[in-house]
C-alpha cells in the first residue's frame, strides 16, 4: 500500500475528506488504534483481540450515493457542489475522487436543467424558491441510477420538461423522483415522494441478494465494504446450512443483514424490527424478491419499546446495527433477558458501541471477536463488528 496520497483541487475548501493528504496505510493505522483504545482492554479481559482493520485495496470511487445543495448564482445561474467546511457557501465540483464517476455529472446536470427551465433554487434565509437538493444513488452491481430532486413545494412546474432535459443529458438514469421537504431544517429529505420517471426505486445486490432502494431508504454508501461488514456479521452469528436458528435483526432498516442471513442458512428464521414504516414495507418486498419471505418477518416498532413487550420471544442470535447514538440500556437489558447464545453488534460509532458493550458484558456476555472496517476512507470514521457469546 505504501505511502501514496491522493490530491483533490477543492479538498481545502470542501473538507469532506479531512485525511486525504494522509497516506492510506497511516489512515488505517490511526483507525486501528482508535478501536484498540476503546475496545482493546475489554477484548483482552475476555480473551479476544482486536483484529486488523479491513481496509480497501483502492480507496477511491467508493461512494455510490452523492448529494448537492442548490443556491442562487449571478445572472440566473444555479450553483451546485459541496458546502465549504463549516459554512453554507457552495464549492463547485466537476468530479469527486471518492464518488461513483456518474454521480457528480448527474447532479451538475440537474443544476444546468434548472437554469434552462428557470426553476428557482431554494433560498434558505428567506424560505423561498423551489429546488433545495438533489441526491443520486448509483448501483454497484446493477446499472440502476436513481435521481431524487428535493423541492420546497408539492407542485414542480415544468416537471415533464425537466425530466426530458435530464434524460437527454443523462441517459443512464433509470428513475427520477421528486421528494418534498417543506420544513425549515438542515435535513435533506422530506417525507413525501412523487415518481416522475421510471419505477421510483433502484436495485442493487449484496452477497448475492437483491435489494430495493427507495428515495428515502437507508443503504450503505460504500457497498464494496458493506459486503465485508456483512460477512463479518454473518460469521459472528455462527449460523450455517442445516441449522434452524432464530435471529433477531434489530434496527433492521430495509432488511439487508437479516435477509442475507436467511439466504446463507436455508433453515434460519429472521425477525426484523425497525420504526420506519417505509423501511419495513421495503424489507418485506426484499424478502419476497430473494425467496425468503416465509422465513423472514418484519415488525414496525421502536426497537426498545418492542423489546419491552416481547418477553415471551426466544432468539438464538441478536444482530444489532443501531444509529450513531447507539442502543439504550432498556434494549440491551431486553437482549440479556432473551439470553441469546450470540450477539453481533455492528456500529458506526465505536464510542457508543464501547459504552453498550460494557452493559452486555455486565449481563453475562463476553467479547469473542472485534473487527474494525474502513467504510469511509480519507475520513476519521470507522465502523466495527463486535461478536459476543453468552458465558
Amino acid at each position: 500500500m505504501g505511502y501514496r496520497t491522493y490530491t483533490c483541487p477543492i479538498a481545502r475548501d470542501c473538507g469532506g475528506c479531512e485525511w486525504l493528504a494522509v497516506p492510506y496505510s497511516i489512515q488505517l493505522r490511526r483507525k486501528q488504534e482508535q478501536v484498540e483504545e476503546l475496545l482493546g482492554t475489554a477484548a483482552e479481559k475476555d480473551g479476544a483481540t482486536v483484529e486488523p482493520i479491513r481496509g480497501m485495496d483502492e480507496p477511491v470511487r467508493y461512494r455510490h450515493k452523492a448529494a448537492t445543495p442548490f443556491a442562487h448564482g449571478p445572472h440566473g445561474r444555479v450553483h451546485s457542489g459541496f458546502y465549504a467546511a463549516g459554512t453554507h457557501r457552495i464549492v463547485p465540483c466537476d468530479d469527486c475522487l471518492v464518488e461513483d464517476p456518474r454521480a457528480r455529472r448527474i447532479l451538475n446536470a440537474a443544476a444546468r436543467a434548472a437554469e434552462k427551465l428557470r426553476i428557482p433554487p431554494y433560498d434558505e434565509d428567506r424560505g423561498v424558491g423551489v429546488l433545495r437538493h438533489a441526491v443520486v444513488r448509483c448501483g454497484w452491481k446493477t446499472d440502476d441510477v436513481l435521481l431524487v430532486l428535493v423541492t420546497r413545494v408539492d407542485e414542480l412546474r415544468g416537471a415533464e420538461r425537466l425530466v426530458s432535459e435530464l434524460r437527454a443529458g443523462c441517459p443512464e438514469l433509470t428513475s427520477i423522483v421528486q421528494n418534498v421537504n417543506d420544513r425549515h431544517t438542515n435535513a435533506i429529505l422530506g417525507r413525501s415522494n412523487k415518481t416522475l420517471f421510471g419505477p421510483g426505486v433502484m436495485h442493487d445486490r449484496l452477497l448475492g441478494c437483491t435489494f430495493e432502494i427507495g428515495p428515502t431508504s437507508f443503504y450503505q454508501t460504500n457497498p464494496a465494504q458493506t459486503e465485508v461488514l456483512y460477512r463479518l456479521a454473518l460469521e459472528g452469528t455462527g449460523i450455517a446450512g442445516g441449522r434452524e436458528p432464530h435471529l433477531l435483526d434489530a434496527y433492521c432498516g430495509t432488511g439487508t443483514i437479516g435477509i442475507c442471513a436467511a439466504a446463507r442458512a436455508s433453515e434460519a428464521l429472521v425477525t426484523g424490527v425497525d420504526q420506519v414504516p417505509g423501511a419495513i414495507s421495503c424489507a418485506q418486498r426484499n424478502a419476497h424478491a430473494n425467496g425468503v419471505e416465509e422465513r423472514c418477518s418484519f415488525v414496525r416498532a421502536d426497537a426498545t419499546k418492542w423489546m419491552a413487550k416481547a418477553r415471551d420471544e426466544t432468539y438464538d442470535v441478536v444482530i444489532m446495527d443501531p444509529p450513531r447514538a447507539g442502543s439504550t440500556p432498556a434494549f440491551l437489558g431486553g437482549v440479556a433477558r432473551f439470553a441469546p447464545e450470540r450477539v453481533v453488534y455492528v456500529s458506526c460509532n465505536v464510542e457508543t458501541q464501547a459504552r453498550d458493550l460494557e452493559i452486555l458484558r455486565a449481563r453475562g456476555y463476553r467479547l469473542e471477536r472485534v473487527v474494525p472496517v474502513d467504510m469511509f476512507p480519507h475520513t476519521k470514521h470507522v465502523e466495527c463488528v463486535a461478536t459476543l457469546v453468552r458465558t
